[in-house]
């Protein structure tokens, strides 16, 4: 995570207190465990199928995705809330 932080940091990106990094998929070995929507849908083989009855295989431009997560242990719960964002279509320059 350091070199991580260092590569956006020399690189001009505006990096502040606060601001939440990843560094990919953190995935069990079950189907109930899998942490991104690539093992999801198995490569979009295996489409979700979502409240509307519609199915997707991949998340599309305008998307917004929210996550949340938290941490139990005896009775005790730890949570950093929630975090979401827009996924906007690629640039594309005039």
């Amino acid at each position: 995570m350091s070199q991580q932080l260092a590569h956006h940091t020399v690189n001009g990106c505006p990096v502040n207190s606060g601001d939440m990094m990843g560094s990919g998929t953190i995935s069990g070995p079950t189907e109930d465990s899998y942490g991104s929507m690539l093992e999801l849908t198995w490569k979009g083989e295996k489409p979700l199928k979502m409240a509307d009855g519609t199915e997707r295989k991949f998340i599309n431009d305008n998307d917004t995705v929210i996550m949340r997560g938290y941490c139990e242990k005896d009775g005790t719960r730890i949570g950093f809330g929630e975090v979401s964002t827009k996924l906007l279509p690629v640039y594309k320059k005039k």
